[in-house]
């Protein structure tokens, strides 16, 4: 995953000044139908019963993951193919932490149920 300028801006200066930087404390899982960048933007997936997903981390060594399994309700209405996934810090606005490809892009259809296993969204600093 990459993390957004702001965020990264939030980390440099937590590790490189005295300046007070504000901790997110609470992470959820956007889907996306076109990619998010640096800067944000992409096609945030609406509708369909659609919401961000709200999601635990652990960390081990150099790595992120999720705790446990993020399930989105059944869909009653075509997501499109989701391509991406994004951290936010907000059920809804908010600020977008990291973003990542999929590895298979996944078309939702009506009726259908969108899940990352548990380990599955893997953030790593190196």
């Amino acid at each position: 995953m990459s993390f957004s300028n702001d965020f990264e801006t939030r980390v440099l200066n937590y590790v490189f000044t005295a300046s007070s930087v504000t901790r997110p404390t609470a992470w959820h899982i956007a889907l996306y139908t076109a990619a998010p960048s640096d800067t944000g933007g992409g096609t945030e997936v609406s509708g369909g019963a659609y919401a961000r997903q709200s999601v635990a981390f652990t960390v081990s060594g150099n790595t992120a993951s999720n705790t446990a399994s993020v399930e989105y309700p059944t869909a009653t209405a075509s997501y499109g193919t989701v391509t991406h996934v994004g951290v936010f810090d907000a059920a809804s606005g908010g600020n977008l932490i990291a973003y990542a490809a999929l590895t298979t892009s996944k078309a939702i259809d009506t009726g259908d149920v969108f899940r990352l296993p548990a380990g599955d969204l893997d953030i790593t600093l190196d």
